[in-house]
């Protein structure tokens, strides 16, 4: 069924060119989607058309999950104010979040976004430290925020973007396929990676060390999404913690995109690499779309903070209705057992990944930690030279067949899934059996395939279709 709209999608599109900011883009940009229902890990169009959503994070576990929306409603019936009044609902929420972590991580601080968090991560280090050089990985995305652009390379490297400050310092992405260090023909292992990627940053913390007393900061997001779904090698957290609590700094694990139990077999991708970290900052998936996060840390740089005598005061961060929004998200997650299942059906659609390698050369490899899967693909796969077109055909072909991804990496080669948290072993099976056909429209005579002939596959794809649809329509005739 179709769903009642105010307005057309044409005017829709008109109103946005006209009075939203052109920077402000939009996915499938030729023929945007127009979406007006979600449920679970499914949205819908004002045709009533159901598309398959793989890509997703923030409707963590799944779109208008009925116990998210009745608290959200519950509460916003009542009162919603802010954190200087005394509520249960912020207090229940911190209490649940900070066990979750390990200690001493046990000091909240509520937020609206996933960029504010990481904005006030940077303050906290900043002034317990004393220090300013925060180091960064390459192609690592923060937020939006101009603090956060300035140790943002996704965003500072673009064509037009900011200078880099001086006091930011970027280490190389601990990409282990097409980074600086790689794993040809298996000669080194996970740990010798991990130890050659984290001695990168031990040169950074030497530098500063020597001329400014020491670093500030380490931040990267445990498992790196904008740059390329990246799965750092074993040990390589450890090592760089070490090298960056030598140099007097603290380390953040920016979660935000992979927390909340995604990797399956822990609730923060960082207690994959068995480190602690100083700060950590939550957003996207803690309110399912309602905008929520938090920065969790030590009663040490909390005190230090609190020394400062300038108090910490955000209108809206840990308002009733946020957290009740965010203590049902926790619900749902333990109730549903949807680590269990991320781990469970994440392993499955690995496999699966893994299983196309096989078939297709354009498939140069596949990684991920459990509802958090990348397939990069190649035209040469000696070179590892990216397939920026043929992502983007099968991209949109993905589209057409009613399943939604997308692509990233500096290179915008990489296949992201990342769904809800309710994805089920059968829409994994779904997603890859449709991408093995999209991708068997371009193995053609297996050589690299160029943007033209791409141009000239879809448009036969299309052709097809519709000398399909003239003769069902004849034969009805």
């Amino acid at each position: 069924m179709a769903y009642q709209q105010s307005m057309p999608k044409s005017e829709t599109i008109r109103l946005r060119e006209k009075h939203v900011g052109s920077a402000c883009q939009l996915f499938f940009r030729s023929t945007p989607l127009k979406i007006v229902r979600g449920i679970a890990q499914f949205m819908y169009d004002e045709t009533g058309e159901r598309y398959l959503d793989c890509i997703n994070n923030v409707a963590h576990v799944g779109h208008c999950h009925p116990h998210v929306v009745e608290a959200g409603r519950n509460q916003m019936s009542l009162i919603s104010t802010n954190n200087r009044y005394l509520h249960d609902e912020l207090v229940i929420l911190a209490e649940r979040l900070v066990k979750t972590l390990p200690e001493p991580l046990s000091v909240c601080f509520f937020v609206n976004s996933g960029s504010e968090a990481n904005d006030l991560a940077l303050r906290l280090a900043r002034i317990h430290t004393k220090k300013k050089d925060v180091i960064t990985l390459d192609h690592a995305y923060h937020g939006h925020l101009t603090s956060m652009i300035d140790i943002s390379p996704y965003k500072f490297n673009l064509p037009g973007g900011p200078d880099k400050p001086e006091w930011v310092h970027v280490a190389p992405v601990p990409d282990t396929y097409r980074g600086k260090y790689t794993k040809p023909n298996d000669s080194k292992s996970e740990e010798e990676l991990g130890q050659m990627y984290a001695d990168e940053v031990g040169k950074i913390c030497k530098e500063a060390t020597s001329k400014n007393g020491g670093v500030c900061a380490f931040i990267a997001e445990s498992l790196q999404s904008c740059g390329g779904q990246i799965i750092p090698p074993d040990g390589y957290l450890k090592r760089v913690y070490q090298y960056v609590k030598e140099s007097y700094g603290v380390c953040i694990a920016d979660e935000v995109q992979v927390g909340f139990g995604r990797v399956g077999t822990h609730m923060w991708a960082f207690e994959t690499q068995d480190v602690v970290p100083d700060i950590v900052t939550v957003g996207k998936p803690m309110g399912n779309g309602h905008p929520v996060a938090a920065v969790i840390t030590t009663p040490e740089i909390a005190k230090s903070f609190a020394d400062t005598g300038v108090e910490y005061f955000n209108t809206y961060g840990g308002n009733p209705v946020s957290c009740a929004i965010a203590n049902a998200v926790l619900d749902v997650i333990e109730e549903e057992n949807l680590m269990e299942r991320a781990l469970r059906v994440g392993n499955h659609l690995l496999n699966r990944c893994e299983g196309l390698m096989h078939k297709h050369r354009l498939v140069g490899d596949v990684r991920g930690r459990g509802l958090f899967v990348g397939v990069e693909l190649v035209t040469d796969r000696e070179l590892r030279t990216p397939a920026t077109a043929e992502a983007k055909h099968v991209v949109n072909r993905m589209r057409e067949e009613k399943i939604l991804i997308s692509r990233d990496g500096p290179d915008s080669n990489v296949l992201k899934f990342k769904p809800p948290m309710v994805f089920s072993t059968q829409d994994a099976d779904r997603l890859v059996d449709t991408l093995d056909r999209v991708l068997e429209e371009l193995d053609g005579s297996r050589v690299p395939v160029t943007s033209l002939k791409l141009e000239v596959i879809y448009y036969e794809h299309i052709f097809l279709k519709y000398m399909a649809l003239l003769t069902a329509l004849s034969g009805n005739l």
